[in-house]
Formats: C-alpha cells, structure tokens, sequence
C-alpha cells in the first residue's frame, strides 16, 4: 500500500469532543464563550502593554508574549473544531492536520521556556533588584524571547517531519478534537515506539529543564520574601509570584499528564478533557489572574477605559 495513497488523499477525521445532545451542545456553547473571553482578553493585555508606556518593562513585555502564545494557541483548536461541530464536518486536510501539528508543538515548547524566563525575571527583581536593569536589560531579555521562540518552532519542525512520516490507514480517525500527536500515532500502520521515546526525550527537556529552572528561582524568591523588613514588599512580591506560580502549575501539570506517559496508557477521553483545560481554559484564564491580582495591570485598564470614556464625551 502506498504511503501517499493512506495519507495525502483522504486526510484525517477528527471525531470530536463533543455530540448534539442538549448537554453538548451547552458545552459546547459554553466553550465558544471561552474561547472569546480568551480572545477578548490576551488581545486587551497585549495592546494594553503596548499603548501604556509604564508597563513597558521586562516584566510585562514577557506577559505580552505570554498573551500572544496564549492567543496563537486557542485560535490553532478551537476555531476548526467550531467549524466542524457546525458544520456537522470532521474531515481535516494533511496540510490542516500538520499546520495544527506544527503551531500546537511549537506554541507549547516555546511557552515552557518563557514561563521559566518570566520565573528568572522575578528571581532577578526580587533578590537583585539593584543589579535589574543591568541582569534584565533590554538585549538580555530580547534574546530570552527570541530563543523561546526559536526553540520552540525547532521543536515543531521536528516534531511534525517525523509524524507525518509514518504511514497512516484504516479510517484515519482521530479520536481528538484537533490534531494531536499522541492522537495520531494510534492510526499509524507501523511501530512508533522510537518515536514515542524521542518524544518522551523532548518532553524531558521541553517540561522539566524549564520546571527546573522556575523551582530554582522561586526557592531563592520565597527566602527573600521571608527576609524581607518592609511588609508591603513582601505582600507586593507574594502577588506578583502567585500569579505566575498558578500558570505555571496548570500549564505544566495538564502538558505533563499528557505528554509524559506512553500511548498504550493513554485514554481518549481523559487527553480530550486535558487538552481541552490547557489549551482552551488556560488561555482564559492567565489574563484574568494577571489582570485581578496585578494592580498596575488594573490601573491601566481602568486608565484606558477613562480616556475611552472622555472621548465618548466630548464626541
């Protein structure tokens, strides 16, 4: 059987994550009302670190490009399983099947590392703060967003030649509502155990090198903030780090679950529900709890919606 005979001419089938019975079909409405929160907001926290000129530190420019992973991320799924769930379709082109591949892989191995770059920006601020500007200048942290960036779409890149490279048949029906690689694989026609180790490898260094790095900084963190004189120090800096620190642990907890066990132990049904929270909720939800418990976030919303406001009224 040939290999562009199994693949390029049919493409794939998402079977979905959702039916049409009224259940689903709240669910489903409920997730499209997340996806535009999430849409709305990473968007709004973007702009607003642009147009706002006090925000414009290392700090925040690594939460805009956390916004605009965040934003790529849930406009790579949601929008084609919105389609296909309306449209009553679940057919995926190779090429929709691989651009999904690529964005999702590469989104995700960049956002390890700047989570771990955001939890070295607050090591920095808070146990150097005199030697900030010279640790953080705008070069150094320039560089640590453009390596995220860059690793993660190597990772992409090899993470989707590779897959594409196995023969798929039978039905090519992917028990996911995008497609994902685990997912995948169950379709190929041959073994993939060397790829599932190689993967297990990337996840070694795309999950745990960067959980390193953030369990290295927040150790020296936490000891500074118990040793810290002033109160209002220590309440500013327990803020500024429990909201990375519960990004941190839902994102790397639900990419854990998934991507380090094998494909023999995986069910259909608990990848849907985990990639689902991480891949739609989480994008949600960081803009809300950098928004809520970030006061100078809040400020400049606020700020903005003044002049918006004062324009109304003089027009």
């Amino acid at each position: 059987m040939a290999w562009g005979n199994q693949t390029f001419n049919s493409g794939f089938i998402l079977l979905g994550i959702f039916n049409y019975s009224p259940t689903h079909i709240f669910l489903f409405s409920l997730v499209l009302g997340i996806f535009t929160v999430a849409f709305m907001g990473n968007t709004a926290m973007i702009l607003l670190i642009y147009l706002d000129t006090q925000l414009h530190t290392p700090m925040y420019f690594l939460l805009s490009q956390l916004s605009l992973m965040d934003l790529m991320l849930v406009c790579t799924t949601v929008p084609k399983m919105a389609f296909n769930y309306m449209s009553g379709s679940k057919s995926i082109s190779l090429a929709g099947c691989g651009a999904q591949i690529f964005f999702y892989v590469s989104l995700l191995g960049a956002e390890c590392f700047l989570l771990a770059t955001m939890a070295y920006d607050r090591y920095v601020a808070i146990c150097h703060p005199l030697r900030y500007s010279v640790l953080m200048n705008q070069k150094i942290y320039c560089v640590m967003v453009v390596s995220s960036w860059t690793i993660g779409f190597l990772d992409g890149i090899i993470v989707i030649a590779v897959a594409l490279s196995f023969p798929y048949c039978g039905a090519r029906e992917i028990p996911h509502f995008f497609c994902d690689v685990p997912a995948l694989l169950t379709l190929s026609c041959t073994t993939t155990l060397l790829f599932e180790r190689l993967m297990f490898i990337c996840c070694i260094i795309m999950l745990l090198f960067p959980v390193a790095v953030i369990i290295a900084s927040y150790v020296h963190v936490i000891v500074a903030v118990i040793h810290m004189g002033s109160g209002e120090g220590r309440q500013k800096a327990f803020a500024t780090c429990s909201s990375h620190l519960m990004v941190v642990g839902m994102y790397y907890g639900a990419a854990m679950f998934i991507y380090m066990r094998p494909v023999s132990d995986r069910s259909p049904t608990q990848d849907k529900m985990v990639s689902a929270f991480y891949t739609i909720l989480t994008p949600m939800l960081n803009p809300l709890i950098y928004s809520l418990r970030n006061k100078e976030v809040s400020r400049a919303f606020m700020k903005m919606l003044g002049k918006s406001k004062s324009g109304e009224q003089i027009a």
